[in-house]
């Protein structure tokens, strides 16, 4: 698992993410590995992605940990039925989220 981010880098990121529509959303077949490959690829490619719990929204706690855990990701907020995961890229020149 990931190290804990230090809060000021977490709150820089709940403010980004408010302005974040979902990327990906979780439904009826679950987490997949097919749905873990399409959230991994959406966090190589926007680092700060928003997912939406369509089903499973009484397993959403949980669920978020384990992905943030299958992904390398750190789980960032999770608020109502929405999740918010980021991870950052290891080449500096390739990141878009500058904390």
């Amino acid at each position: 698992m990931n190290p804990p981010l230090p809060n000021p880098i977490a709150r820089k990121l709940k403010s980004l993410a408010q302005r974040l529509e979902p990327v990906v959303s979780l439904g009826k077949s679950g987490a997949s590995d097919a749905f873990i490959k399409s959230l991994d690829d959406a966090l190589a490619q926007h680092e700060l992605v928003k997912l939406k719990f369509a089903a499973f929204k009484d397993e959403r706690k949980t669920l978020a940990s384990q992905l943030a855990e299958k992904t390398q990701s750190h789980l960032i907020w999770i608020v109502g039925h929405v999740a918010v995961f980021d991870r950052q890229q290891p080449d500096e020149s390739k990141r878009k989220v500058a904390v």
